[in-house]
């Protein structure tokens, strides 16, 4: 992929539904090289779809939020099996930095919410973990 073809994808991404005129007029290319260039980068697997975003995917949760998490010595594995055992947890990610493990939760209520925090720091093995609530989400998937 070129950097036309990386701009492309990113107009792409902020609205997937753009016609190819317009898509045309963001890059300063035709249409029939837009056309073109998505046709190959479908055809290589660089685009696998298309995919629409609605408001009730973004709030089946009413309360979502991400957790950062410090692991101490050698229990990511075992932290992270246990993680991914719970129901609330929406994804568990691996990281490098600061932190070992970046989940994604998801509630009905803070009060859920609040429970799901507290079972993962009395985790053995959680030495820290640093919480953010998600209150706007203006772009998902």
């Amino acid at each position: 992929m070129d950097k036309m073809d990386h701009r492309l994808i990113a107009a792409l991404r902020h609205d997937a539904r753009r016609s190819l005129s317009d898509l045309a007029a963001i890059l300063d290319l035709s249409r029939a090289t837009v056309r073109a260039r998505m046709a190959r980068l479908k055809e290589r697997g660089e685009i696998v779809g298309f995919s629409v975003v609605t408001r009730a995917d973004v709030m089946h949760d009413p309360v979502r939020g991400l957790m950062m998490i410090e692991i101490e010595g050698r229990g990511a594995e075992r932290i992270t099996r246990q993680l991914s055992s719970m129901p609330e947890l929406r994804a568990v990610h691996s990281t490098n930095g600061r932190w070992d493990v970046i989940v994604e939760i998801g509630t009905e209520t803070l009060e859920g919410f609040d429970g799901v925090l507290s079972r993962i720091r009395k985790l053995d093995g959680v030495v820290a973990s640093e919480t953010s609530l998600l209150l706007k989400t203006k772009k998902s998937g």
